[in-house]
């Protein structure tokens, strides 16, 4: 018996009946023989980390752009705090805790520079539209690897694509993905934006610092407890009724002073018309394109407004800027 048979029947007879077990896994698009160490889930996980796609995540912006400051979190941090939250519910539960970390570490390897302002850029002007959720499952499927793909389970590229409000995760384990990034995001961004002055901590409202806590730590204690408690042998995930209205108060706060805040966003539009901009010039300029990415509009027939936004996705701020700046800043005059 090899050690991921081992690792498989020990899952089996430990994790709950409502977990996802490695062994049952739906399978992968492209069938490939089994690792002899590690479940199936946990190879996803060690293939998104070794990605392109996810060492770019500590150059692009969370909330606050291209802050000076070393602490304000970017969107590797947030990814990597999403996963420690995922995995501490995950585990309390006696879910599979590979799967969740799989999804955790994936579900924004196609968010755009300059965070949901380069989204809503490309969103904007893109005929095709654009998600960051369905770039992500897009980055693993069709962009990494020269194109190859990471060939991931079918319960992580649900996990990844799902990890948005609107949609049902197939797994449990999907469920606690999607609630774990929205739980990391709120009491993060409260905690960079008090170090930004946006706010302070008595400008939280009353009724929500009484139901969740006074800090950070105290929210994630009381809303992670929560979460477990009321999940416990359950067949979903999910929060007491008072928690999941004060937590949702809370991120409507947070849109209302921080998201949407002036003084936060001011630079905000400058990014979104970089993105556009850029969008345009590459489609009147098809050739600027790096070849791998024409190339891919050979063999895969992709049209060129979706192989632009792959391009424009997939760079970090500083690669935004640096571009944008090679293209439209003249240089100055060098004898």
């Amino acid at each position: 018996m090899t050690i991921r048979e081992q690792l498989e029947l020990r899952e089996l007879e430990y994790l709950s009946p409502y977990a996802t077990k490695s062994k049952e896994s739906l399978g992968r698009k492209i069938k490939e023989a089994e690792c002899d160490i590690r479940p199936a889930f946990q190879r996803d996980r060690d293939r998104i980390l070794h990605s392109k796609a996810f060492r770019r995540l500590k150059q692009k912006t969370q909330v606050f752009l291209l802050p000076w400051g070393d602490h304000y979190r970017t969107r590797l941090t947030h990814t990597l705090e999403v996963s420690q939250n995922a995995r501490t519910i995950a585990k309390a539960l006696r879910l599979n805790e590979d799967l969740v970390e799989a999804i955790s570490l994936g579900h924004d390897l196609g968010h755009t520079p300059f965070g949901h302002a380069g989204e809503r850029a490309l969103d904007e002007i893109c005929p095709l539209g654009f998600k960051h959720n369905e770039q992500s499952v897009r980055v693993v499927e069709c962009l990494e690897k020269d194109g190859r793909g990471l060939n991931l389970t079918k319960e992580v590229l649900d996990g990844i694509l799902t990890h948005q409000t609107a949609s049902e995760p197939m797994t449990l384990e999907g469920q606690i993905v999607r609630m774990s990034d929205k739980i990391a995001y709120v009491n993060h961004d409260i905690d960079d934006a008090i170090r930004g002055g946006i706010l302070s901590e008595a400008d939280i409202p009353p009724k929500y610092r009484q139901i969740l806590g006074n800090s950070t730590r105290e929210r994630l204690n009381t809303i992670t407890h929560d979460v477990i408690i009321n999940s416990m042998d359950q067949p979903n995930v999910r929060m007491s009724k008072e928690v999941e209205e004060a937590m949702q108060g809370l991120r409507r706060f947070m849109f209302d002073n921080v998201y949407r805040n002036p003084l936060a966003k001011q630079e905000e539009h400058k990014a979104v018309e970089m993105v556009k901009n850029l969008y345009s010039y590459y489609l009147e300029h098809l050739e600027k394109l790096p070849q791998e990415y024409l190339q891919r509009m050979e063999k895969n027939g992709d049209c060129k407004e979706q192989v632009i936004c792959d391009y424009i996705a997939g760079m970090t701020d500083n690669y935004a800027v640096k571009t944008f700046q090679e293209i439209f800043v003249p240089e100055s005059w060098k004898n």
